[in-house]
């Protein structure tokens, strides 16, 4: 598996899968746990990263005083709906910094809390805000495997079939924080995280590599 690359300038991201014994107990893994805020949802088009939010797990720990917030200058107007839905105004982002150097203080946020693995909720999404941004300004982005929270409850319940955070914590009884803010978010996703992770130790799942393979990332596994 490899790490985070990108082509032409040098700025890499700490995270290697490749220096993690697959039968290392997840209850012993330090996970970051993010969220992003955009304009709107055509991340590959018009639409640009506002907020980077994220928190610290330790094996199944919320860390909720480790956790790391950033505005992204859009450099174009928030329409009446996301302010509204997020609570970002243009006077907060006016002063924020480029999305290139806000990715770049998440990144360092990683490497200070020697991370092992990223996770999230519809993952997926984040994952293409983050190569959206960096692809604009000239780099390529290439990504291990996050694991999303949408993939553990399709192991666990694969009845389920909806993306709604909110309505998921309701359902496993975790706790919530007031929506559509990075932070909130993930500090919301961490806590649904560790919940699912907590069941799949029920069913014997308890080191790294049966949770990327129940995660869905069992295909980089060696």
């Amino acid at each position: 598996m490899t790490p985070f690359i990108f082509s032409k300038k040098k700025l890499t991201c700490p995270i290697v899968y490749d220096t993690i014994p697959l039968n290392k107990p997840i209850g012993e893994m330090t996970f970051i746990v993010f969220d992003t805020e955009t304009t709107g949802f055509r991340v590959n088009a018009e639409d640009r990263l506002l907020e980077i939010g994220a928190v610290l797990v330790e094996g199944k720990t919320v860390k909720e005083k480790i956790t790391f917030q950033t505005f992204s200058n859009p450099n174009r107007l928030i329409s009446r709906e996301i302010a509204e839905l997020t609570g970002i105004t243009a006077n907060d982002v006016e002063q924020a910094p480029s999305a290139f150097e806000a990715i770049s203080a998440f990144f360092d946020f990683l490497g200070e809390n020697k991370t092992d693995c990223l996770a999230g909720h519809y993952v997926s999404f984040d994952e293409l805000v983050l190569r959206s941004e960096l692809k604009r300004t000239g780099y390529s982005l290439k990504m291990p495997p996050s694991i999303d929270t949408l993939n553990l409850i399709g192991y666990l319940a694969p009845s389920y079939d909806m993306r709604d955070l909110e309505r998921y914590a309701q359902i496993f009884g975790t706790r919530m924080y007031p929506r559509h803010r990075a932070v909130n978010d993930a500090l919301t996703t961490a806590y649904l995280f560790v919940e699912l992770l907590e069941l799949l130790n029920d069913r014997k799942i308890d080191t790294w590599g049966e949770l990327l393979r129940v995660s869905g990332s069992g295909g980089q596994v060696p």
